[in-house]
């Protein structure tokens, strides 16, 4: 029986699980990418994804890391890769060693960290890359981008054994494009994310909204976290098909979340929201 009741969305021919409450647990993963945002308290759906995309270390975000990656161990599964940003490698590293110690077995884990900027290869032509967020320190956001190569329209009508020859002739004859597939920006507070290309244009946005009600405007602010308010202005900066609203607090109900969320943002950006947590969720 698996260990959470997990959400689910699907985009086409992705499909988005996880489970996002503020000050819960958030994990978020999409199996076909074979990545995870964050891990929760690593439910058991989310073990055979080879990579973890960690945020921050939050311990709503970050407690499941030694048990992802012992009982990948216990199954047999090559040693999971935790993509974390740099300053936490060295603590997370004291912690595998601690649960090792207290489990009697070594626990196998590949660390790799980041900082804004880089990029972490996931497959072959799949890249997530990271960026800086406002919420503690070090933590960053990550775009998950596919790499091709188009080829240049002035050779678009030759045929196969053409191109081959001017290959051969070392003729540079297509040209490198990204595609931006998802984006999450884990929890920060506002910032303009419209100013990077792959975010503004990702087919898909992951974004915090975790207060809702004019009075929390403080609270969000002292966590550092995005108010509706703020949320409303960056979504209509944004060109994204989708859009996922996570971290939602229990504060308020989901049938006021949805109002809100309803009378903020323009029929156009309303229509491509997807709550996360909501049970009664519209399916892009």
């Amino acid at each position: 029986m698996p260990s959470h009741n997990l959400s689910r969305v699907k985009i086409d021919e992705l499909e988005i699980i996880g489970y996002s409450v503020a000050a819960e647990e958030t994990v978020v993963a999409m199996p076909q990418l074979d990545m995870c945002f964050d891990i929760g308290k690593a439910p058991d759906q989310i073990i055979s994804i080879n990579h973890i995309l960690l945020t921050h270390g939050h311990m709503d975000h970050a407690a499941g890391i030694a048990y992802y990656l012992s009982h990948r161990n216990f199954c047999g599964m090559s040693p999971g890769t935790i993509v974390a940003p740099d300053n936490l490698i060295r603590p997370i590293s004291e912690i595998i060693d601690a649960w090792s110690r207290l489990d009697g077995n070594k626990i196998p884990a590949n660390l790799v960290g980041v900082k804004p900027g880089q990029e972490h290869q996931i497959k072959p032509n799949l890249f997530a890359r990271t960026f800086p967020t406002k919420h503690s320190k070090g933590s960053v956001g990550y775009t998950v981008i596919e790499k091709r190569r188009k080829l240049k329209a002035e050779y678009s009508g030759l045929l196969g054994p053409q191109i081959v020859e001017l290959k051969k002739q070392g003729i540079q004859i297509d040209y490198p494009i990204e595609v931006p597939i998802v984006t999450y920006l884990g929890d920060t507070q506002y910032v303009d994310f419209s100013q990077l290309d792959y975010i503004a244009n990702s087919k898909i946005l992951i974004a915090e909204c975790t207060f809702y009600e004019l009075e929390h405007s403080g609270r969000a602010e002292a966590g550092r976290h995005m108010h509706i308010s703020e949320f409303a202005q960056l979504m209509e900066k944004l060109q994204n098909e989708h859009i996922i609203v996570t971290h939602t607090t229990q504060r308020t109900s989901m049938r006021q979340i949805r109002r809100i969320l309803k009378d903020s943002l323009s029929p156009e950006t309303y229509k491509k929201i997807n709550l996360f947590m909501d049970r009664r969720r519209r399916q892009p």
